[in-house]
């Protein structure tokens, strides 16, 4: 690590002055960025595969596909979006102003993709409809997505406030997936006015939100015990265990004959998947207060770029993965048989998209009114900012590199698991047994799998509670 010595010298850009403690309101106005953005993104993550396959009518395949192309553009677009956030001010804020500028017509293309404006046709036409649609979405989820996460490191630097930040935050965000997971399918079967509503679904797919409400409140004080890689090895174990019962118990029967074992096996492991990922949020400000030592730039918005990159690669890989698979195992949806769980009612999924977009659109401007950045660069350092930037940081910043590679396995673990959830719960039995085994595979095992492997790369990252302190510390003094 570089001594005193290596940053003697070097200038800071000019900084905002600092102003008081955040407040609470400050706090909880910053969370509701993100819980808008969670009523939004995990319904699309976990439910427009199932919809593209079992309402709207693309194949497995070709939806496979589209998630491909998409994740490919959109990969190139997170550092474009990084640099333009960090090169430019608009008027009313750095990074808050997208809340606004990005919030809105993002949460409008999430209603959009669940809109099937063809009926039964369509043709081709409605595999292009589809593919601009959620295309348009991803990308303005980026924008906002990078900008919000860069202002988190504009509204303090102060260890403390950075651990309530992230725990409202992550509270908030929590909320609006549980929401999202359980509320979707008994609104979209209210909706259609259905008779019996889909009560095992909601329950397995809250059950892997729910204990975000348990164990988020102790996450910091487990972190100070545990540090940040205790902590990940310690809730690992739990959330592989968990995953062997689901993929033991549905072999034996099926959600349909050992419910109670499933749910339980659903929040064993759901627990272990909060713990073990609850805090990595806050390591992305690490790296770029770390950055600044080294650079003497607080570049949020690069930083929070790079991280976007390889957030989307995770996410690339969970959403195509299932498709893919489902494919190769000659996956049938429910309409064929009538097994489906959720009704086959296009305007019941608009309507349901509708009601949580109008929530999203007021949670976003609520957190545009009462966050403003207190650090932030100067227009002459801003200017000097270049996409090439991105990679530079990328390849002199150990821990970000670190930090990128397991952000990429954890989300490829929690979007493949997100994903095919609602395929387990949806008539599993009455699929061919290859079909059924793809799907306890992209359940259980393959996240199981990927969650090993984030535990050995949170093991290689390098900046400890006692250097990020002492960091900050120098950084203060400086300025």
């Amino acid at each position: 690590m570089h001594h005193a010595e290596s940053f003697e010298g070097r200038r800071l850009s000019k900084l905002a002055t600092p102003s008081p403690q955040l407040s609470t309101l400050n706090s909880i106005a910053f969370g509701a960025g993100d819980m808008a953005q969670n009523l939004l993104a995990p319904a699309v993550g976990m439910y427009l595969l199932f919809f593209y396959t079992e309402i709207y009518g693309l194949s497995p395949a070709v939806a496979a596909a589209m998630f491909l192309v998409v994740q490919i553009v959109d990969i190139v677009w997170n550092p474009i979006v990084g640099t333009f956030i960090d090169k430019h001010t608009p008027p009313w804020g750095k990074y808050r102003s997208y809340l606004i500028l990005a919030g809105i017509p993002f949460s409008i293309l999430s209603v959009l993709c669940f809109w099937n404006p063809f009926g039964d046709g369509g043709g081709v036409w409605k595999t292009i409809y589809a593919f601009a649609t959620y295309t348009a979405f991803s990308l303005l989820f980026s924008l906002v997505n990078v900008a919000y996460g860069a202002l988190s490191a504009s509204l303090t630097r102060d260890a403390n406030e950075m651990t309530i930040l992230t725990a409202v935050r992550i509270f908030m965000a929590n909320a609006a997936c549980f929401a999202a997971s359980a509320g979707i399918p008994l609104l979209v079967a209210s909706l259609a006015g259905c008779s019996e509503l889909p009560w095992r679904m909601a329950l397995f797919m809250g059950l892997g939100i729910l204990p975000s409400f348990i164990f988020m409140p102790l996450i910091p004080a487990l972190r100070r015990r545990l540090g940040t890689k205790g902590l990940f090895h310690a809730a690992a174990p739990i959330a592989i265990v968990g995953m062997a019962a689901l993929y033991i118990l549905s072999r034996m029967g099926g959600p349909s004959l050992c419910p109670s074992g499933i749910y339980a096996a659903q929040f064993i492991k759901a627990s272990g998947i909060v713990i073990a990922t609850g805090y990595m949020w806050a390591l992305v400000p690490e790296v770029v207060t770390y950055s600044e030592l080294r650079t003497g730039r607080r570049i949020s918005g690069i930083v929070n770029a790079i991280m976007g990159v390889f957030f989307r690669i995770g996410m690339a890989i969970g959403k195509i993965v299932p498709g893919a698979v489902l494919a190769l195992a000659g996956y049938h949806d429910g309409r064929t048989n009538g097994e489906s769980s959720l009704p086959n009612a296009p305007t019941a999924w608009l309507a349901a998209m509708s009601i949580f977009a109008l929530l999203a659109i007021a949670l976003l401007a609520f957190s545009f009114s009462r966050t403003k950045e207190r650090i932030a660069m100067d227009a002459a350092a801003t200017a000097k900012v270049k996409v090439s930037d991105l990679w530079r940081e990328f390849a002199r910043n150990p821990p970000l590199r670190i930090l990128a590679l397991f952000f990429v396995v954890l989300f490829a673990m929690m979007s493949i698991g997100n994903a095919s959830g609602a395929y387990f719960m949806n008539g599993l039995e009455s699929q061919p047994p290859l079909t059924q085994e793809a799907i306890r595979w992209l359940v259980c095992i393959i996240p199981a799998s990927l969650i090993l492997i984030a535990a050995y790369l949170i093991s290689r990252y390098p900046l400890s509670d006692k250097l990020m302190a002492e960091i900050s510390r120098k950084l203060s003094a400086q300025t």
